[in-house]
């Protein structure tokens, strides 16, 4: 039997909670700050990592949209995004759905369409090199007002026919989703998937208000829920996809030790739970590594890691016969071990 190293590695997974800006590993920051003159708060790689200590969401905040700095042009972008696959593809992700935050970008001068074709170069060549494929989710900056987010939403029109949903990221306490209740009307009458981060540092009525005024499709984090029974069944019944990031969840105090992590209470409680990295340059790792953490810390059987696995499909953005295509390959690469 393949030991649970391999077995993680190799199990065919998709990834549904994934910031590419926080995929900027520390060397490629320092790449690109060289490339183009770009100067940095940190003199080495070895500082950037010594900042990694951060005990809450605003902190690492601080120091992601610092690093976003560098980011200038499209090949910047393009290089981001292609080096992030390389790494998914190592950790048996066949399909990504990627989060990136345009107004980080466009405040500072940098055109939309920058930032866009660099990604979406990076995902066409994915696919034809590493097998991956993927779907591009626009944030909004829950920090900013929602004038602003409707204003990015108008500027993304021209890329509407390449970007899957919208989402609702930063700085989540004191932002609550009523704030983007009318941007998320007018992302679903556009056709867009709708998505956002609640129930991380924020209350459950966060959650609720994510479900009933913004009308997600799929939840980001979610770990808070738990505290309401209510939302719970309300989650399980309605079969409501939640995009669990356990080492994010570590790093950012949101749990004290991983062994603490709520991960298979939420499949015992008929959650649709799914295992992603979010920041991994920031948060100590990619998927397959947030897998290895919480499968060890928190004694998960291989059905339970194959449930994780299979619930990162159903739970995607693909069309039927596409996630039918992808269970079946799963299928095959449990039996086989």
């Amino acid at each position: 039997m393949t030991n649970a190293t391999d077995f993680i590695a190799g199990l065919p997974k998709a990834e549904l909670h994934l910031h590419i800006e926080g995929s900027l590993e520390p060397e490629l920051m320092f790449a690109l700050a060289g490339r183009n003159r770009v100067a940095i708060p940190f003199d080495s790689v070895e500082a950037v990592r010594a900042a990694y200590s951060f005990s809450k969401l605003q902190d690492f905040l601080n120091i992601y949209y610092a690093g976003a700095d560098v980011l200038r042009v499209e090949q910047d972008f393009y290089d981001l995004a292609d080096a992030y696959f390389a790494r998914a593809a190592a950790d048996g992700v066949v399909h990504s759905e990627i989060f990136f935050d345009p107004q980080t970008h466009t405040d500072r001068g940098i055109p939309f369409q920058v930032v866009a074709d660099g990604l979406l170069a990076a995902m066409r060549d994915a696919e034809t090199r590493h097998g991956v494929s993927s779907k591009l989710i626009l944030c909004f900056l829950r920090h900013l007002d929602e004038d602003a987010a409707l204003a990015t939403l108008t500027a993304a029109e021209p890329w509407l026919d390449r970007i899957t949903g919208v989402g609702l990221d930063s700085s989540e306490l004191g932002h609550p989703p009523e704030k983007f209740a009318r941007v998320f009307d007018a992302a679903g009458a556009l056709g867009l998937k709708r998505v956002a981060h609640a129930g991380e540092e924020g209350p459950p009525d966060y959650v609720w208000q994510a479900l009933d005024l913004l009308h997600i499709d799929r939840l980001d984090h979610g770990n808070r829920s738990l505290e309401d029974p209510a939302l719970v069944q309300r989650l399980a019944q309605s079969g409501m996809t939640l995009t669990v990031c356990p080492l994010s969840n570590l790093k950012l105090c949101v749990v004290g030790d991983m062994i603490d992590h709520p991960l298979d209470h939420m499949l015992a409680s008929g959650l649709r739970a799914t295992v992603n990295s979010d920041d991994p340059a920031y948060f100590g790792g990619y998927v397959a590594d947030n897998y290895r953490a919480v499968a060890a810390a928190r004694g998960l059987s291989r059905d339970q890691i194959v449930q994780l696995a299979r619930n990162s499909f159903t739970g995607s953005f693909l069309d039927d016969a596409t996630i039918a295509a992808h269970l079946a390959r799963l299928d095959a690469y449990v039996e086989a071990q």
